[in-house]
């Protein structure tokens, strides 16, 4: 009985305001604020480290467009194939009836990343290391922007913390069934990788002590949550209805695979440093690149000296 006075009703309109055919969302908002943070971490990144502003520039175009354009072709391709092939367009004349898949925008920024790097001339490791800060506290945002939809819930729950969605169900409130937050779970384990990660540049210096090693904490703070947190999630497409692995957790697991490729290539040192390119003599590259000194292994059939 007491856990029906701790229920959440959640009844929240998910448009702030709406002017004549224009409407503000949440959803949107959460993504606007995540490009904007981006852009600001990007700017704190360069002038700590000496790069010039033309980095984040350039890199703020092509990773926005390509999160954007991958979120959105990713869910089309993922979760609605035997719609979206017979009617390709809709991808985009449908883009306001919503449909974002992250593991589609996590390879949209890849790809946008590896623009900017050929662009600059720039290790890549060095944007996979940083992309995670704004990415891990985005997600948890883009997640929050979930929650004021209602959408991405977790399976009914008899949990003290569970919410009633009532834009879901078109019933009394009475008879609507308690879920699992899963938005905020999500939410709360991508702001703790978030914490770490700032952890790591600001007051360990991972970035250009160890590349590599940031990219690889920030995979398995948001792909494992996903994989895990996936497992008191509705299914979101009737096709994964008796898998074993929904489609969630089979996207996530390659990352999960990278990130600990990463890490082991990270603590052998093979990934190198980009410092700023202090000769103009080339207007594009934006740093040079200084391999790191490997870790020496030691030689285990070395004989002991007896004494």
């Amino acid at each position: 009985m007491l856990n029906d006075f701790l229920y959440i009703v959640w009844d929240v309109d998910p448009a702030i305001f709406t002017i004549g055919n224009f409407e503000l969302r949440y959803y949107g908002l959460m993504w606007a604020v995540t490009f904007i943070l981006g852009e600001r971490f990007f700017t704190s990144f360069i002038r700590r480290e000496g790069f010039r502003q033309q980095v984040v520039e350039t890199g703020f175009v092509w990773i926005v467009l390509g999160a954007v354009l991958g979120a959105r072709i990713g869910h089309c391709m993922f979760y609605e194939f035997s719609y979206y092939i017979t009617k390709p367009w809709a991808i985009i004349t449908e883009f306001r009836n919503g449909g974002m898949a992250s593991h589609g925008s996590a390879l949209g920024m890849l790809l946008g990343m590896w623009i900017t790097c050929r662009k600059h001339k720039m290790p890549y490791v060095w944007w996979l290391d940083r992309i995670m800060i704004p990415v891990a506290i985005g997600g948890a945002l883009v997640r929050i922007g979930n929650l004021m939809n209602s959408e991405i819930v977790g399976n009914i729950t008899t949990v003290p913390w569970g919410f009633q969605f009532v834009r879901n169900y078109n019933l009394p409130v009475a008879e609507v069934p308690v879920q699992h937050p899963a938005q905020l779970y999500e939410a709360l384990c991508y702001v703790i990788t978030f914490v770490i990660l700032l952890y790591c540049y600001y007051k360990k210096d991972e970035g250009r002590r160890h590349p590599g090693v940031m990219f690889s904490i920030g995979l398995f703070g948001i792909f494992l949550t996903r994989i895990f947190v996936e497992m008191v999630k509705v299914d979101q497409s009737d096709f994964e209805a008796g898998m074993l692995l929904n489609m969630g957790q089979l996207l996530s697991v390659p990352f999960v695979l990278l990130a600990i490729w990463m890490l082991w290539q990270a603590k052998k040192g093979r990934f190198p440093v980009g410092l700023p390119n202090k000769d103009n003599a080339d207007k594009d590259a934006a740093c040079h690149v200084q391999e790191i000194e490997k870790p020496k292994v030691k030689n285990k059939n070395k004989p002991h000296k007896k004494w």
